[in-house]
């Protein structure tokens, strides 16, 4: 029976806490009689990431789940399109694989997609931060708050959080653009808010609890200045017409 909704979670070197998110997801589609499926993407890691959410994917034999997994590290943005190119179902759904956005915020996105009423929903840590139970050091947020001020300034998209790893698609009307996606990195949030923007797609930032992990694989100097240049890269790319879909 094909899903109704579809789960990615890209992965990497996440063996420590992986076993854990894909158990509790697992878990919330079995107590809300969830038609759906989970898609964890490996993306090269070099730990036992694939083996640990082999294992617990099969802990749950009736839901329909898979690992997909490749060598080389591409990015998160590449493991994120991956999976949504692999899903079966018309609405999927992408969250960080440490579960920062708690899987029961699911609905919050999902259903007005589900309802009609957006195409693209996605959570923000910015819209009502009462909803942020533990917060994140005091310079990474003031860099994320500089960040997004930057990537309206740039792109024009009015939206206040594009980095919360928590987006759902209408996959009729998404998976279509997914092809033109160029950022396989950090920047690949922005990318897709904005392809799907300037598509006419509808969209909509929906405030959602979230929890900083210590544990987070970001690094404030290094993937903030990569960020940086991967928003300068989407202007270029618009320029040039690569978002552009031919015409027959």
């Amino acid at each position: 029976m094909r899903s109704d909704l579809s789960i990615v979670v890209p992965a990497f070197n996440e063996q420590d806490r992986l076993g854990f998110s894909v158990s509790k997801i697992l878990s919330y589609i079995i107590e809300n009689r969830l038609n759906a499926e989970l898609i964890v993407v490996d993306d090269g890691s070099g730990d036992e990431t694939a083996k640990i959410a082999e294992t617990a994917c099969a802990d749950f034999p009736d839901i329909a789940s898979k690992v997909v997994r490749y060598e080389q590290n591409r990015g998160k943005g590449f493991a994120v399109k991956t999976g949504l190119q692999t899903a079966t179902a018309d609405i999927a759904l992408f969250s960080d694989a440490d579960l920062s956005t708690p899987i029961e915020e699911m609905p919050k996105l999902v259903d007005p997609i589900r309802n009609g009423e957006f195409d693209v929903t996605f959570g923000s840590r910015a819209l009502d931060r009462s909803l942020i139970g533990t917060h994140q050091p005091w310079r990474r947020e003031q860099g994320g708050k500089v960040f997004n001020l930057i990537v309206r300034k740039l792109t024009g998209l009015p939206f206040w959080d594009t980095q919360c790893g928590f987006k759902a698609f209408n996959m009729k009307r998404f998976g279509p653009l997914l092809d033109l996606m160029r950022i396989d990195r950090f920047g690949f949030d922005v990318e897709f808010l904005y392809v799907a923007k300037l598509h006419g797609l509808r969209l909509n930032e929906i405030p959602v609890r979230w929890y900083n992990d210590e544990r987070s694989k970001v690094n404030v100097v290094r993937d903030s200045l990569r960020m940086f240049d991967e928003v300068r890269q989407i202007r270029r790319n618009a320029k040039q017409g690569f978002y552009n879909i031919d015409q027959p």
